[in-house]
């Protein structure tokens, strides 16, 4: 019988789960507490995985997984944001104080928690979807050095 749990217990579970095996994605996270008898929406995953400060890291090379931001191969946030971007994002764009970046399904919203914990101040605010982030700038004249930092730590222009 599915049911409903506190945030506690629910975040714990996760923490469980993605210590005992590798997961990849919000929805296969998602699954994983269904199979355990918690009932969650991928909304709600989403909500857990940015609050807990989940971060994406190498599994073997070619996959990444969901891990906690302690774990011994815990990167700093620098390092954690260049891997991430230069391994999750296919595009980025800009208009006036926004900008747009197009990811790997699944990998946006652990891009966008790498962003808020680098504290850029010009950028004052994340929005990610599945894969897609919205980043906004003040004062939109620090979008052009938000976008080269961007590039530089993506590799691409």
């Amino acid at each position: 019988m599915k049911r409903h749990v506190d945030k506690k217990i629910r975040q714990d579970k996760i923490r469980e789960i993605i210590a005992a095996r590798p997961i990849e994605t919000q929805q296969i996270l998602t699954e994983a507490l269904l199979e355990k008898d918690i009932e969650v929406t991928q909304a709600t995953v989403s909500r857990d995985i940015k609050e807990m400060r989940l971060v994406k890291v190498s599994a073997d090379g070619v996959r990444s997984r969901y891990a906690c931001p302690n774990e011994e191969n815990s990167l700093s946030v620098k390092n954690r944001l260049e891997q991430l971007l230069a391994e999750a994002i296919i595009s980025v764009d800009s208009s006036e104080n926004i900008i747009v970046m197009k990811t790997l399904p699944g990998t946006a919203n652990a891009i966008c928690a790498a962003l808020d914990n680098a504290a850029w101040p010009e950028i004052i605010g994340t929005l990610a979807g599945d894969d897609t982030i919205m980043a906004v700038v003040k004062p939109k004249e620090a979008v052009v050095s938000c976008r080269q930092k961007i590039a530089a730590m993506w590799g691409g222009n």
